[in-house]
């Protein structure tokens, strides 16, 4: 079981969810960041409308935190339509997908989180209903089996994936529309911050926020969790107001450090530099050593390790490179490892 992180890019579960929802843009026009892919999704949108026609399907792609939900539901709402959501682990069975598709009405959005989980039955039932909006429904069992195809009425599919690479070659070619949503700048996530501070009526000044914003890995579900940390001390430790130094107090709590690295993030660093020499270590043997899912370091902590120098994914395996190195405090280090202060003795 993936462990909670306050820097995770997870989605977030029960009331965080809830609370979260109210937080999300409402349209492309309150929309802040991603400026490449906005325009090109409003054109499309404006040339779908003007020709009264459903909007392409369309394959949103990147790391998790980033927006993909929240662009399909604008897309919904700008072409004035429902949306139905699922994920690709949910359905399990053409007959799952059967009856979303068949209470979908013209133009109506289907959003598919995680669609690289899709099953291969699955995926290859959505095949026709995504060319042709129909669907081929079998009746009966061998000699007596009967195909009976269903017509569908036009819809709007969004997929949504962290692991584009792990779509099938036919799947991907069926979406006429696909973008890649990168990780945001940090004077974009203070606007973000400050967003949504206005929306939960919390005082924060600019530099506050922009320490939150430095502090949010680029990503702005981060940025808005880190942002209601921050307000709780504020409230309890301080006046209620976020400055500066009252989010760098409240964050430091947290054990967030100033570029938004926590425990976990650290740990990886310091197992591949202490017990691997720096790298090249294979991810499976740093999984083993700090004793967590392989697929948690891979989805969780190395994408933003990645992205900003202080990881790198060689053919031998992940390498820890000078950056890293410099932030933790630590000169590369040679000679016997048995002799070095452990991983866990800190």
């Amino acid at each position: 079981m993936a462990r909670e992180r306050i820097v995770g890019s997870g989605a977030e579960k029960g009331d965080e969810e809830e609370f979260n929802w109210a937080l999300r843009p409402r349209s492309l026009a309150e929309l802040i960041g991603q400026k490449a892919v906005v325009e090109k999704i409003s054109i499309s949108l404006e040339a779908a409308r003007g020709r009264g026609e459903p909007l392409e399907h369309v394959l949103l792609h990147g790391p998790p935190g980033l927006g993909k939900t929240t662009l399909a539901n604008i897309i919904a709402r700008e072409m004035g339509v429902s949306i139905q959501a699922s994920s690709g682990p949910a359905l399990e069975r053409p007959g799952d997908l059967m009856g979303i598709l068949s209470n979908l009405e013209e133009g109506d959005v289907l959003f598919i989180d995680e669609v690289h989980r899709l099953p291969t039955v699955v995926e290859e039932f959505l095949y026709p209903a995504m060319e042709e909006f129909k669907i081929n429904f079998t009746v009966d069992k061998g000699a007596f089996a009967r195909i009976l195809p269903f017509q569908l009425k036009r819809f709007t599919l969004v997929g949504a994936t962290t692991r584009a690479g792990f779509l099938s070659a036919p799947m991907r070619e069926r979406f006429g529309i696909v973008h890649y949503l990168d990780f945001y700048p940090v004077r974009e996530l203070q606007d973000i911050v400050l967003r949504s501070a206005k929306l939960l009526e919390v005082e924060v000044k600019t530099e506050g926020a922009m320490e939150i914003a430095s502090r949010s890995r680029g990503t702005p579900r981060i940025a808005n969790r880190l942002l209601r940390r921050v307000r709780d001390f504020a409230q309890v430790k301080a006046d209620g107001r976020i400055t500066r130094e009252v989010a760098r107090k409240a964050l430091e709590l947290e054990g967030v450090d100033e570029l938004g690295l926590d425990g976990l993030d650290r740990k990886l660093l310091r197992c591949v530099i202490e017990f691997y020499d720096g790298g090249p270590a294979g991810i499976e043997a740093i999984a083993a050593t700090l004793n967590e899912e392989s697929d948690t370091l891979v989805d969780m902590v190395e994408p933003y390790l990645l992205k900003i120098g202080f990881l790198a994914r060689t053919a031998r395996g992940r390498l820890v490179r000078p950056p890293a190195y410099k932030h933790l405090r630590l000169a590369p280090q040679q000679g016997d490892k048995g002799n070095r202060q452990g991983l866990f003795d800190r």
